[in-house]
């Protein structure tokens, strides 16, 4: 639950906004920009509303809305919106005397008891003022949080972003903090007029006056009776030293029922000591900026003018915008996930520590061979010309040594000698000879096939016996010498 402050306002970039003003079936519209120091109305717009947007598909009503923009030609997507009065709640409490800290906890006790529904089906707001002796109030305003989210809805329908919902008449009538005289405003609308009062500096009474404006075919016609009456009952309800602040009356609206409002009520108020004041226009510093030429006073115009000379509203009911990662948090808020949301976060800065090393390492060898690659570069050159121009012949002399393998492995008796030996490829040895008998020539070829370097002994060839005759070949495994 948020109390905002009476000059409170989100500080916004925008130099231009839509102000719409929702009253019964009607939406009014205006496109207002700041120049500089001053103010134009670029669009406007006024039209009645076929679906009620609290009972009809939001997106249905946003594509109606969407229409009577384009037909006005309006572009702009950030608006302010002038909810209807007739869709809050009000409750007034007297402040007793607290440390400022804990008046907000006072108000949520307060509103819990004022309030016919659960508070957290609100979107509340809070005014405070204060009387002559010193004593301290607050009106306590909440609006069904449903309301604002269908109303929400069907401008994103109808392509559009809230940036501010408030209510239209205290746009048109702020409390004054600087001044001790208090206001009575009376806002004319579609269906029903909007009583406010301002006094003390800040809101004290809030209504609707329903059943004081009816509409017969297409006039409209005004009860001022239950006007005069219900002004009169709300100024009862105030504390006597603020009642006796109350000082004038300000009546907005449509300049017929407006003027005919005033000279009704006018001599009833007076004997109140009431002054009927008629507002047709704005004062030339009200916004503290030039206005349009012929601008007259409207809810929709008021609450965008204030936006964008960051004025402030005295209320905001525009939802807070929760970001994703705190749905989750507030969902998902147990111990046990919190333990885990904690060990998971070790885990990640533990990995990101484990790549940040690793990054530091690259970067250091990175630095290093940048420092020795130039060299490298060189030494790479010299090899390419010692391959190029070394000799083409092999250091490791193959087939001598497998002659010398050969004749290690032969008896020093000649009882096996060789006649032949073909070397081919290298590496296939073939032998050809003579041997005293079997046994001799077994041991040969036993002792060659244990010696280093030769594989696939196998024989082709014997014939005779004593002398006799043998072939066999084998593969040589050893080199190691140039690969040119």
């Amino acid at each position: 639950m948020d109390w905002l402050d009476l000059k409170s306002w989100k500080r916004q970039g925008h130099s231009s906004v839509l102000a719409l003003s929702l009253d019964g079936g009607r939406l009014e519209g205006i496109v207002l920009r700041r120049i500089n120091g001053s103010l134009k109305a670029l669009q406007s717009f006024s039209e009645t509303l076929s679906l009620d947007p609290l009972t009809a598909d939001p997106e249905l009503v946003g594509r109606e809305i969407r229409n009577h923009l384009d037909a006005a030609g309006v572009r702009e997507r950030h608006c302010v919106v002038c909810v209807p009065l007739k869709w809050a709640l009000v409750v007034h409490v007297e402040l007793p005397k607290l440390p400022e800290a804990d008046v907000a906890s006072f108000l949520h006790i307060e509103a819990e008891r004022g309030f016919p529904c659960d508070i957290a089906t609100l979107r509340l707001a809070a005014s405070r003022w204060q009387a002559p002796s010193g004593k301290r109030y607050a009106t306590l305003i909440g609006i069904p949080e449903n309301h604002l989210a269908l109303l929400e809805r069907a401008l994103q329908g109808a392509r559009l972003k809230a940036v501010s919902f408030s209510l239209g008449i205290s746009a048109l009538q702020p409390p004054d903090a600087g001044s001790a005289d208090g206001v009575l405003a009376l806002a004319i609308g579609e269906d029903n007029i909007d009583l406010q009062i301002t006094c003390g500096g800040g809101v004290s009474a809030l209504r609707a006056l329903e059943g004081a404006l009816e509409i017969e075919g297409t006039r409209k016609l005004l009860h001022s009776d239950i006007v005069a009456r219900e002004a009169r009952i709300t100024l009862g309800q105030l504390p006597s030293e603020l009642r006796e602040t109350v000082r004038s009356v300000r009546i907005f609206g449509s300049a017929d029922l407006a003027g005919e409002l005033a000279d009704e009520i006018g001599a009833p108020l007076a004997a109140m000591g009431l002054a009927v004041e008629l507002v047709a226009a704005y004062s030339p510093g009200e916004f503290g900026v030039e206005l349009p030429a012929g601008a007259t006073g409207s809810r929709a115009f008021s609450l965008g003018a204030r936006y964008l000379t960051r004025q402030g509203a005295p209320f905001e009911f525009l939802p807070p915008k929760i970001a994703p990662w705190q749905k989750l948090a507030t969902r998902y808020s147990s111990s046990r996930l919190r333990m885990a949301g904690a060990t998971a976060g070790a885990v990640t800065l533990l990995v990101a520590g484990l790549f940040l090393i690793q990054q530091w390492q690259l970067t250091r060898l990175r630095s290093r061979w940048r420092a020795m690659s130039q060299k490298v570069e060189e030494l790479d050159g010299l090899q390419q010309q010692i391959r190029q121009y070394r000799p083409w012949f092999d250091r490791s002399f193959p087939s001598l040594s497998v002659l010398r393998e050969l004749t290690m492995e032969f008896p020093e008796d000649g009882v096996v000698s060789a006649k032949t030996v073909e070397i081919r490829d290298a590496n296939t040895v073939t032998c050809s000879g003579t041997a005293r008998d079997n046994a001799v020539l077994l041991r040969t070829l036993t002792q060659l096939r244990a010696a280093s370097g030769v594989t696939g002994l196998k024989v082709d060839q014997i014939r005779g016996k004593s002398p006799m005759q043998f072939t066999f070949d084998f593969q040589w495994g050893k080199g190691g010498g140039n690969a040119n």
